[in-house]
């Protein structure tokens, strides 16, 4: 990498759609312009992962093991690049070491170059082994720290968690801001610390939800970022990421110059711009937010999560309590030690603020996921959690300090037994294991189309 010279992580295929699309995208609506993508000349194309899997699964009737192939064939030259919450793979639990290990092999056989490896708690032993894993399979390990801002989350605390990562292995480290939180001035020191005490290229992602993504991405770059993370413009700003075009734009002729074309990239745009509009038709349920919401940086709910917020309340006849909601989740967050935002921290977060304001008492109704967070079986909180709210939600149950993992059965033969009438691949297997029911009435549904 030329000095300055900054590269582009393209989010079109994945965290784009996913974040204004709820994940509708077809396979075949990215095949067509595939070959074009691989010509641009990016870092890597995110094509995978997140919830990409599910989606496909429960809405799409598709193999998102075939999307993956179906890509490696036609993107040849540009890493395809993949999202996983480290031990919970793309589920919402944790899953045995046997099923992460498998996993990550058959993603790089398929096709995945980068692995971006995170954990909702920044709690390194969680990504442990999904990062020894991608490495043994010769793929790229991201190993990623969640940002986010609360008085323990500081840059030597962020230092601390690149350090563990750098410890690991990791072939590169990422700055994950899921709810776009990071200003311009925090991003340009963070990068500057990281840069100064690591010798591993640092990448920076965001979202444009409170409107300072492309400014972050400049004062980034000009700390010396190595990449950053964009969506092509129509499917970009609102919740997704900042714009692909301007920022090219902006730095061509600079010492950081991407060196993108940028009419193969407005043609390639046009294309994403007819899809987007053909998804809506489709699926008119999906509604396309793209406006800037600033109240993310007092409550920090991002985007999905505030949609699930929504739908919660409605259906309990309730909507008007929202704002109650707003203002409950960071007084949990608190009380939990100031966990990250982040799939599966920001549901349970989420759902416990929805219940205290339903019940009018706080804790007097507790999910079984908060419980289970209490009681350390997702890992060690960024804060310790008070004796005093650790016995509204537990009682007096003891707290398990190590890593959650160690107390799963492997589970792979299992799962075989399971489904062994229906899977066709050892990959089908993987599917089940993270989405039992929707796995299954897939398999069924391809079994009777023969």
């Amino acid at each position: 990498m030329t000095k300055g010279h900054v590269q582009i992580t393209e989010t079109i295929l994945r965290d784009a759609h996913q974040s204004l699309l709820a994940t509708r995208m077809r396979t075949e609506d990215m095949l067509c312009v595939a070959e074009k993508l691989d010509q641009v000349g990016y870092f890597s194309l995110e094509a995978w992962g997140g919830a990409t899997f599910d989606t496909a699964l429960r809405y799409l009737e598709e193999c998102p093991w075939e999307r993956l192939r179906s890509l490696r064939v036609r993107v040849r030259k540009t890493p395809l690049q993949m999202l996983l919450r480290g031990q919970n793979l793309l589920g919402y639990t944790h899953y045995p070491d046997d099923v992460v290990e498998a996993f990550v092999k058959y993603a790089v056989q398929d096709g995945i170059r980068v692995i971006r490896i995170f954990d909702a708690l920044n709690d390194v032993r969680n990504m442990r082994t999904a990062i020894a894993a991608t490495l043994e399979s010769g793929a790229h390990a991201q190993g990623t720290i969640c940002y986010t801002t609360s008085p323990v989350h500081n840059i030597d605390y962020f230092v601390k968690v690149a350090e563990e990562l750098v410890a690991e292995g990791v072939n590169s480290i990422c700055i994950k801001d899921m709810a776009g939180l990071i200003d311009p001035y925090s991003a340009e020191k963070l990068v500057k610390q990281l840069k100064a005490n690591f010798n591993v290229p640092i990448s920076l992602h965001t979202h444009y939800t409170s409107g300072m993504g492309s400014m972050a991405y400049l004062k980034a770059i000009e700390a010396g970022v190595d990449i950053v993370d964009t969506a092509l413009s129509s499917l970009a700003m609102g919740s997704s990421q900042p714009p692909t075009e301007p920022l090219v734009a902006a730095l061509k002729g600079t010492e950081y110059d991407t060196g993108l074309d940028l009419n193969l990239l407005t043609e390639i745009n046009r294309h994403f711009a007819k899809v987007r509009e053909q998804v809506r038709e489709r699926h008119t349920e999906v509604k396309l937010s793209l406006g800037v919401n600033t109240e993310i940086l007092t409550y920090q709910v991002p985007g999905g999560m505030l949609s699930n917020l929504r739908s919660q309340l409605e259906q309990q006849g309730l909507s008007d309590r929202l704002q109650d909601v707003f203002e409950e989740i960071p007084r949990v967050r608190a009380d939990l030690g100031y966990p990250p935002l982040v799939t599966p921290m920001s549901q349970i977060v989420g759902t416990q603020a929805v219940l205290n304001v339903i019940a009018g008492a706080r804790y007097a109704m507790c999910s079984k996921e908060i419980r289970d967070y209490v009681r350390g079986l997702y890992g060690r909180s960024p804060a310790p959690i008070s004796d005093e709210i650790r016995k509204q939600i537990i009682g007096d149950e003891e707290v398990f300090t190590g890593r959650p993992a160690d107390l799963l059965e492997p589970g792979l033969d299992k799962a075989r037994d399971a489904v062994k009438e229906y899977a066709r691949q050892e990959q089908d297997i993987l599917s089940y294991v993270l989405f039992p029911n929707e796995a299954r009435n897939f398999f069924e549904k391809r079994a009777a189309r023969g």
